[in-house]
């Protein structure tokens, strides 16, 4: 029995149906964020107007896109810039298995890559 092929107008469908769903919560909380909160990036203070706000972006602290709580506790309003580099952090703390709540130290390197450089600088050729 051959696998049955997956219909491409159904995919297709699925998709524009997850990215219209996505977009219409997107300008909910987008909307009402930037009604709420001045147009400045809440990281490095850059400011916007009519014509650039496209570029400034809600984030979610707790990374959740469906915990929008009506009073905005859940968003900051950050440029492109600090926004990507704000999941940037968060992806990097996920691959490395902390997620900034542990109180455990951080691993220290163990390896000295100066290890014995300073006899190998006394030998004399």
């Amino acid at each position: 029995m051959t696998p049955k092929k997956p219909d491409p107008a159904k995919l297709d469908r699925i998709v524009a149906e997850a990215r219209k769903s996505a977009e219409q919560r997107e300008m909910g909380y987008r909307e009402r964020a930037l009604k709420i909160y001045p147009w400045i990036c809440g990281r490095c203070t850059r400011e916007f107007t009519l014509t650039n706000l496209q570029q400034l972006t809600v984030h979610h602290r707790d990374h959740n896109h469906d915990n929008n709580p009506p009073d905005g506790s859940n968003w900051e309003l950050l440029c492109l810039y600090c926004h990507d580099n704000e999941h940037s952090r968060y992806l990097e703390a996920d691959r490395q298995g902390n997620t900034g709540s542990s109180s455990a130290p951080a691993k220290v390197a163990t390896h000295n890559p100066f290890a014995g450089l300073e006899s190998l600088l006394k030998k004399k050729p």
